[in-house]
């Protein structure tokens, strides 16, 4: 009895490894290999969403599925590890949102293919932590400070942070959900710098990168409101990437899983200058 008790950790940990919860490779040496953290934010297009696919042919109904679809700009690097849900660095895998935004089918979205890409044109960056933060279907106020996915937000990069990595981008790609009303839409360029400039502050890095994507698809009427929105914002070390031209999906509102890749890598080129 003493002997199974004495053993029952490392069995544990055997189940666990062998699920892919933990990784072989010590954590805390892989917390200190991160040199490079970017955060992954917005709602369901940043969460990833190429290769969902919906069964059901009744209208309104759902019944999704992923198809397990990686294109190679999207496949694990050593080099590339993802902040688990349970805060624990582990090597990253598509899709990245997969105990993240827990209440929905997710698939691929631009995070593998940025860093892939990062790393292509970089080598000698280092080794890239993801900390995927999305959630589909969420508007800005939904992102307001103080709120549930704020704080989840800073708690998770505070804790990505705390090795010797460097915060070097937060990849934003929300609206669609902010289209719905005149308000909103109105509402949102107040909304969003707000949201920038307190992010900013509570991570003490008062001129963090920001490369939002503007939305290309719409939930509501008021689409170029919000896209005017995206493209005025009036504070500094903010760039701009287009979605608008991608490639969307039979729902009419997510990219697909090649357009996913076309946007991590014009987000891997406004992060690296190019």
């Amino acid at each position: 009895m003493v002997y199974r008790n004495t053993m029952l950790p490392y069995l544990l940990l055997l189940l666990l490894a062998h699920a892919g919860w933990v990784t072989t490779a010590d954590l805390a040496t892989n917390c200190s290999l991160v040199k490079n953290i970017f955060i992954l934010a917005g709602q369901s297009n940043i969460s990833g969403r190429g290769g969902v696919i919906n069964h059901s042919l009744r209208p309104g109904v759902i019944n999704q599925s992923w198809d397990g679809v990686i294109p190679r700009e999207c496949e694990s690097n050593p080099s590339i590890l993802r902040l688990s849900g349970g805060l624990r660095w582990v090597e990253a895998q598509e899709p990245l949102h997969k105990d993240i935004d827990v209440n929905n089918t997710v698939g691929v979205g631009p995070g593998m293919p940025f860093a892939n890409t990062v790393l292509k044109k970089d080598p000698s960056i280092g080794v890239i932590g993801l900390v995927p933060c999305a959630v589909g279907g969420t508007s800005i106020t939904e992102w307001a400070p103080g709120g549930f996915l704020y704080k989840e937000m800073i708690k998770r990069t505070k804790a990505a942070a705390r090795g010797s990595g460097k915060i070097r981008a937060m990849l934003w790609y929300q609206g669609e959900s902010d289209t719905k009303t005149l308000e909103d839409a109105k509402m949102y360029k107040v909304r969003l710098e707000r949201f920038f400039k307190h992010v900013r502050h509570d991570l003490e890095f008062p001129n963090l990168q920001v490369i939002q994507v503007g939305i290309a698809t719409a939930l509501g009427p008021y689409m170029e409101l919000v896209r005017e929105a995206q493209r005025e914002i009036n504070i500094g070390n903010v760039k701009y990437v287009d979605a608008k031209g991608l490639q969307i999906g039979p729902d009419y509102t997510h990219l697909t899983t090649a357009a996913q890749v076309q946007l991590g890598e014009m987000l891997a080129d406004a992060f690296l200058g190019n």
